[in-house]
Order: C-alpha cells, then sequence, then structure tokens
C-alpha cells in the first residue's frame, strides 16, 4: 500500500469515528431512556478513542461530517432509534471489513475492529421502542389501505372518468376505512390481552391507514387526465410498499425482497381486477358519470 492512499484511509476512518462520536453524543441526549443514553454515551466514548488513536497517526485534527450527523439525527426523529441504529450498524459493518487492509500496519486495528464489534451487541439492547411494539398495528392499516385504496381508485377511475370526483369518491371511502379499521383494531387488541395499549394500535393502524389513503388520492388531485393519475397513484404505491418493507427489513432484520413482491403483486392484482370491473361496468352496463 502506498503512504498517500495508506495516509487517506487513516483520515477516512478518523472522519467517521468523529462522525459518529457526534451521533451517537446527540442521541444520547435526545433519548429519553436513561439505559439507552447510557448505552450511546458509552458508545460515543468509544469512538471518540478510536478517533484520538487514529490521530496520533496521521497528527492532525479532523472535522466531523456535520451533514451527516443531521441526517441520522433527524432520521432517528422521523422514523426511530431502532432504525437508525442498525442502519449505522450496517456501515459499522463495512468499516470492520476494511479495517483488513490494514492488519500488521496499525497496532491498534484488531482492538478498534473488536470494539466495533462490541457495539451491535450494545445495540440489540436498544430494542426497546414503542413503534417497534406496534408494528403489526401499522403494516394492518397499510396493507389494507394500499389493497383497498388501489383497488377502489383503478376501478373508480375507468367508471367515473372525472380525476376531482375520484379523489373525493376515494376519500369518503378511505376516511370510512381507516375509522372502521382502527375500531377493529381496538376491540382485537383489547380481545387479545397481547400487553399492547388497545387505544395505541388502534392510533397506529389509523394514521397509517390515513397517511396512504391521501398519498394514493394525490394525483387524482394535482392532475386532471385520470389514467396518468391512475399511474401515478400506482407509483406512490409501490414507493410506499418499497419504503416500509425496507425499514422493516433494517429495524426488524426481516427479508426485504419477498415481502416486497408479496404486497406488490397483491396491490396490483386488486387493482387490475377493479379496473376490470369498472370497464364491465362503463360499457355492458352502461353507466356513465
Amino acid at each position: 500500500m502506498q503512504k498517500s492512499t495508506f495516509q487517506n484511509l487513516i483520515e477516512q476512518y478518523q472522519a467517521n469515528e468523529i462522525t459518529e462520536y457526534e451521533i451517537y453524543k446527540n442521541l444520547a441526549e435526545n433519548t429519553k431512556s436513561k439505559k439507552n443514553s447510557k448505552i450511546l454515551r458509552q458508545i460515543a466514548e468509544d469512538e471518540l478513542r478510536h478517533y484520538k488513536e487514529w490521530k496520533n497517526i496521521t497528527g492532525k485534527d479532523i472535522a466531523p461530517d456535520r451533514g451527516k450527523i443531521w441526517l441520522y439525527v433527524t432520521m432517528a426523529k422521523l422514523f426511530g432509534l431502532t432504525f437508525t441504529l442498525k442502519l449505522m450498524e450496517k456501515g459499522e459493518d463495512s468499516a470492520q471489513t476494511n479495517y483488513s487492509q490494514l492488519k500488521g500496519k496499525v497496532k491498534a486495528i484488531e482492538r478498534i475492529a473488536k470494539d466495533e464489534g462490541k457495539h451491535e451487541q450494545l445495540l440489540l439492547e436498544l430494542l426497546d421502542e414503542e413503534r417497534l411494539q406496534y408494528v403489526g398495528s401499522i403494516v394492518l392499516g397499510l396493507n389494507d389501505a394500499l389493497v383497498e385504496l388501489t383497488g377502489s381508485l383503478a376501478g373508480l377511475t375507468l367508471a367515473l372518468g372525472n380525476s376531482r370526483l375520484i379523489a373525493l369518491t376515494g376519500v369518503i371511502i378511505g376516511v370510512a376505512a381507516a375509522m372502521s379499521m382502527a375500531a377493529s383494531e381496538f376491540l382485537s387488541t383489547k380481545a387479545e390481552e397481547s400487553g399492547k395499549h388497545p387505544l395505541k394500535s388502534s392510533v397506529y393502524t389509523g394514521i397509517a391507514y390515513i397517511f396512504t389513503v391521501w398519498a394514493l388520492v394525490l394525483p387524482y388531485l394535482i392532475l386532471k387526465n385520470p389514467l396518468l393519475s391512475l399511474t401515478c397513484m400506482l407509483i406512490i404505491g409501490i414507493l410506499i410498499i418499497a419504503f416500509f418493507n425496507y425499514y422493516l427489513s433494517v429495524a426488524l432484520d426481516k427479508p426485504f425482497r419477498r415481502s416486497f413482491f408479496e404486497m406488490v403483486f397483491v396491490s396490483l392484482g386488486v387493482a387490475g381486477i377493479s379496473f376490470g370491473i369498472g370497464y364491465f361496468v362503463r360499457t355492458f352496463l352502461g353507466v356513465e358519470v
């Protein structure tokens, strides 16, 4: 390894350590759990120690990546601590692999790699986050809304042929279905005695449902062409499925590809059948709006 390449690699690791120190420190300050905060501070101190060890080699200070710090702190607020930490751990796994390039060249490398491996075990103790306890309720709301609304909007697109009217009908159907689904989830959770709060379960289900309704209806409110709106609606549906399955794959270590294609197949399948029903209603029954 050339000296310049070696120096650049060390500086890259040094910058990464001080950046992760700032991220873990910020997350520790913002989390309400004392247990989680303590573990995060411990990891932050490890990262700072690693930074200082790299600094002894490079002989210079390196500033943290403020953009990366802002990104991960914001992600923790939006998507939760568990998802953000596991996403960061994927980066640390990559760093451990790259450390192999320095074996035999840097004395502290084996200890640093060992510390990075220990982080993953510590982070597993953090997985006590409310939104993950209610992920089943969120899945229920998203899944049901995607299947029902893609189907309903596809059928209405051909049956009504008016974007604003389709949007209005879709919102009415969606909001009514969201309240019905939330009520069902409340009663179901209460009957199960699973330890989850019935009201919280119903709220998570209802919010997930309403969010999906508005996301799918949005193209019909913006665009005048019903078929173009339908295309955009289906694309938005697929993006929601992709994002949510990616979230689950990271936060809960679930396989992404299988669940993603299952949800896409079901949603698009129902949409296709409903579109056919709309065509039948409009063509053979002579119903025009």
